[in-house]
């Protein structure tokens, strides 16, 4: 069993990690902040939003993109540090997106769970959607049906989308299509506990939280490594000099309608992993 090394334990909640130009970025909820740690730990604030920032990812000309959970909106910060009001997504879907990842051509993928989580009222079975926006600016649907869709990758051939489910404790690929349009669904691998936000390393496996514990599964449901936590995980991501240290944003859980009461008990916590990051993001 490897121990904990706390990298910052200053957070209410962790979500969105992210490993871009040697530092370690995250949305952290409740403070409604993007924050970027170094290795040591040390944080800066990258930018405040009303209402949840819920994850990041850059552009390949570097300027990074931000899920604004308050308006439903597309965020992108320019490289003064200047925010752009980019795209609109109440008319695909007027819950809360919560995932985005960019891929290798430009296109990214967002996600809603379709529902109002914080009111903590009972969801529809499978409510869920992800909608792609292309580089022209342009937003469409590309998939629905999904049960509370959280992290998404994008695997290093820009051929496949994968989605965690948390609500059906599955991972679901996609086939992406040169246009990025999503094809071909079926469950990459099931899972024992509902996945959150993930990483893929350069063997092809995926990394997820699912409840105190991080999992490293492969293609088909064969769980290859498990590193346990001491509170509920909630995102990781892989990254380090080498690619290859493993951060996972880890807090106690009260439900809904409690999760900011109380002290803070956000952590982001690292351990060594066996490859290093492959992918997007």
């Amino acid at each position: 069993m490897a121990d904990l090394q706390v990298l910052n334990d200053e957070l209410i909640i962790g979500e969105g990690l992210r490993w871009h130009d040697d530092r370690l970025y995250l949305s952290d909820w409740g403070a409604n902040r993007v924050l970027a740690l170094d290795e040591d730990g040390k944080s800066e604030v990258i930018l405040d939003l009303p209402g949840f920032p819920f994850a990041v990812d850059w552009l390949p000309d570097g300027r990074m993109l931000v899920i604004s959970g308050h308006d439903r909106r597309v965020l992108r910060r320019e490289r003064d540090g200047t925010i752009t009001d980019l795209v609109d997504l109440r008319p695909v879907c007027d819950y809360a997106w919560s995932e985005i990842v960019v891929d290798g051509r430009g296109n990214t993928y967002v996600n809603s769970i379709g529902f109002d989580f914080m009111a903590g009222s009972q969801p529809p079975p499978a409510p869920g959607v992800v909608a792609l926006m292309t580089p022209d600016g342009k937003v469409r649907q590309v998939a629905d049906g999904l049960e509370f869709p959280n992290g998404m990758v994008v695997t290093p051939d820009d051929s496949t989308l994968i989605v965690g489910e948390s609500f059906a404790t599955r991972l679901t690929a996609f086939d992406i299509a040169d246009d990025g349009s999503l094809s071909n669904r079926h469950v990459w691998a099931q899972l024992e506990g509902g996945p959150d936000g993930i990483c893929m390393d350069a063997d092809g496996a995926i990394w997820t939280p699912a409840a105190q514990t991080c999992v490293r599964v492969r293609d088909g449901g064969e769980i290859l490594q498990t590193f346990d936590l001491d509170r509920m995980g909630f995102a990781c991501t892989l990254g380090g000099a080498d690619g290859r240290t493993l951060f996972v944003a880890q807090a106690e859980w009260k439900g809904p309608e409690h999760m900011f009461d109380g002290p803070r008990t956000g952590q982001v916590v690292r351990f060594d992993a066996p490859a290093p990051h492959a992918g997007h993001p």
